[in-house]
C-alpha cells in the first residue's frame, strides 16, 4: 500500500480525535461549572427555567422556583450558572447601572448643550404636520355622508329562507 492510499483514512482519524477532544472539553466545562454552584446562585435549567439553588447535593440541586416552590432535579439539568447581575436583570428586571455602558446618540451629552448643533434649536415637544387628520377634526356632513356610502356599499344581511318560489 503506498502512502497517498493510506493520507484519507489518517486525516479522517485526525478529525474524529480532534471533533472528541473538544466535545470532551465541552463536558468538562460544565461539569465544572455544575460543581462550583453553590446555594443563592441563579441558574437557567435546560427546559429554560430560571431559579435559585437551595440545596447541592451529589447527583441532584433543590432549586427555589418562587415563593414556596421548591423543585429536585438533576445536575445534567443544570445549562448555566448565572451571575448575579445577570440573574436579577433577567427574573426581576433590576439593571444595572446601565448609564455608565451606554453610548451617546449624538454629541450633545459631550457639550454639554441640549441643543442640536446646527442652531435649529428644534425640540421634541413640536408636532409634525404629515397630512393626516383626525375624525375630530372631520366636518359632520361628511362623516354621515361616508357611513352612509358604506351602508349602501354592505350587502344586505336576510335571516337565510329562500324568498324565490
Amino acid at each position: 500500500m503506498s502512502l497517498v492510499t493510506l493520507l484519507p483514512f489518517i486525516v479522517l482519524i485526525g478529525a474524529m480525535f480532534l471533533m472528541t477532544r473538544s466535545a470532551k472539553k465541552k463536558q468538562q466545562q460544565a461539569a465544572n461549572m455544575r460543581d462550583q454552584m453553590q446555594p443563592g446562585s441563579g441558574i437557567r435549567t435546560i427546559g429554560g427555567m430560571y431559579a435559585t439553588v437551595k440545596e447541592v447535593n451529589d447527583d441532584t440541586v433543590l432549586l427555589d422556583a418562587g415563593p414556596g416552590v421548591d423543585l429536585l432535579f438533576a445536575k445534567n439539568a443544570i445549562a448555566t450558572v448565572l451571575t448575579d447581575d445577570e440573574y436579577n436583570r433577567i427574573v426581576h428586571g433590576i439593571e444595572h447601572d446601565l448609564k455608565s455602558d451606554l453610548v451617546p446618540d449624538d454629541a450633545s451629552s459631550l457639550t454639554g448643550t441640549d441643543e442640536p448643533a446646527d442652531g435649529t434649536g428644534a425640540s421634541d415637544d413640536t408636532s409634525v404636520d404629515l397630512g393626516k387628520k383626525d375624525a375630530a377634526e372631520e366636518p359632520a356632513d361628511a362623516a354621515e355622508a361616508k357611513t352612509e356610502a358604506q351602508a349602501e356599499d354592505e350587502p344586505k344581511k336576510t335571516d337565510g329562507g329562500s324568498e324565490a318560489k
